[in-house]
């Protein structure tokens, strides 16, 4: 039977949130060790590769991987022939220009003449280009922080999460030019077989990204303000509405959108609802 193989970053800020998202999606893979370059999942048609992110949109590419998560910072800067199929919500960052805190930063057009460090050299020439700027790049396999201070460059053009790293280097971020969060890249060129494997695999991402940003919600409502309160949750079709043990009141259960979870709560408290009880969705199935 063929199985879906897909590379993840074998260390760094993608590796645990990529394991935990096979997980929720009921993925057991396991790591015994930071030598192990390759898993198999006991429950799931998937194989998992453990490589460099930067290696990663190659391998798909070239479909030694079928699949991959890796950043869109990586995608972007390798340019490698590969469909982007999923963004995932998680390992998101920016990258910027950063100069130092002595700098009496003026613009985008201070960089003219200007040495950048920067492991991004595809990405930052092609920034360059659009604003018209001719800054000579230095390309820098390692962390690019230091190079300010020894004097290699004048600015770094780098991955930016908090921001933590700049201010104790003595930088400052000025331009914020791209953002990124990881990924699911596949193969352009996948068997029958496996794509249906990798859309029983989208399946449980999504319905893990609906969980996320849903809330389940339960309260009561004297049946006199009903109406009032049905119109303020709309649900995934309509609330479910039942009778309660004590005379003119009904339980009340819906779905609530995160980002308006607040502004409901108030509205639902000022029409009459009581005992409200919010409980997160682990999955929610569409």
């Amino acid at each position: 039977m063929e199985r879906l193989k897909i590379a993840i970053q074998k260390s760094g800020r993608l590796s645990d949130k990529s394991i935990e998202l096979f997980e929720k999606a009921g993925i057991k893979v396991s790591n015994n060790g930071s030598r192990l370059l390759f898993a198999e999942a006991a429950d799931f048609p998937v194989d998992i590769l453990y490589l460099r992110d930067d290696d990663i949109p190659q391998y798909v590419a070239d479909g030694v991987a079928d699949a991959g998560i890796v950043g869109e910072n990586v995608i972007i800067e390798t340019g490698k022939d590969i469909n982007v199929t999923e963004k995932l919500g998680f390992g998101k960052c920016r990258l910027s220009l950063a100069v130092p805190r002595s700098v009496d930063y003026t613009g985008l057009q201070w960089f003219n003449g200007k040495k950048i460090a920067t492991t991004y050299p595809v990405i930052l020439k092609k920034v360059l280009q659009e604003n018209n700027i001719n800054a000579d790049i230095h390309v820098i396999s390692g962390s690019v922080e230091i190079c300010p201070v020894i004097g290699l460059a004048d600015a770094i053009f780098d991955i930016v999460s908090t921001g933590s790293t700049l201010l104790s280097n003595g930088l400052v971020e000025v331009e914020k030019l791209v953002y990124s969060e990881a990924a699911l890249v596949t193969n352009k060129k996948l068997s029958d077989t496996k794509k249906e494997i990798l859309d029983k695999l989208l399946f449980r991402i999504h319905a893990i990204a609906a969980a996320k940003s849903n809330k389940y919600i339960l309260l009561n409502a004297p049946k006199d303000r009903l109406n009032d309160i049905l119109k303020l949750l709309p649900g995934m079709k309509s609330p479910s509405v039942l009778p309660l043990a004590e005379e003119g009141w009904v339980s009340v259960h819906s779905v609530v959108q995160e980002n308006r979870f607040w502004d409901i709560i108030d509205e639902l408290r000022a029409a009459g609802a009581q005992g409200i009880l919010v409980v997160p969705i682990e999955k929610m199935v569409l």
